[in-house]
C-alpha cells in the first residue's frame, strides 16, 4: 500500500474514479515561499519502537505537524498503547491535537491546529 492509499484510505485511491496515478509530485521550484520561510512543516514518520518517539515529540515542540506510520507496531499492544499515550501527552501540553487513523497512523498537531473529526465532503 502506497503513502496516498493511507492518507486517502484502503478504498480512497479508487474513490471517485480516481487513482494513485492521478496525483503529481509537485516540484518544490513552483511555490513561492522557500521551505525555510515556512512556519509549520508536516513530518511523514515511521515508529518502530519508543527511540522513535524523541524525533517525533521535538518536531511537535517546535509546531510542527507529524503523521506517524505505526504499522510496524501492531505485534505488541502495550507498546503502541505506550506511545499513544506519550504523544497524546504531549499534544496535551502544547495545546495541540492527536487522532489515530485506522490502525496505521498517527497524526500529532501543535499548538493552534485541531484535526477535524469528520471527512471533507460528508
Amino acid at each position: 500500500m502506497g503513502f496516498m492509499d493511507k492518507l486517502l484510505g484502503e478504498q480512497g485511491s479508487h474513490r471517485r474514479g480516481r487513482s494513485v496515478e492521478d496525483y503529481v509530485e509537485v516540484d518544490v521550484g513552483d511555490i513561492e515561499a522557500a521551505p525555510a520561510e515556512a512556519g509549520t512543516r508536516v513530518h511523514i514518520a515511521e515508529i518502530d519502537g519508543q527511540r522513535d518517539l524523541i524525533a517525533i515529540k521535538d518536531a511537535i515542540y517546535d509546531g510542527d505537524v507529524v503523521i506517524a506510520d505505526i504499522v510496524r507496531l501492531r505485534t505488541s499492544d502495550s507498546t503502541v498503547e505506550h506511545i499513544i499515550d506519550e504523544l497524546r501527552q504531549v499534544a496535551h501540553e502544547v495545546d495541540g491535537d492527536i487522532v489515530q487513523k485506522g490502525d496505521d497512523q498517527i497524526i500529532v498537531t501543535p499548538t493552534g491546529v485541531s484535526i477535524s473529526r469528520s471527512k471533507l465532503g460528508r
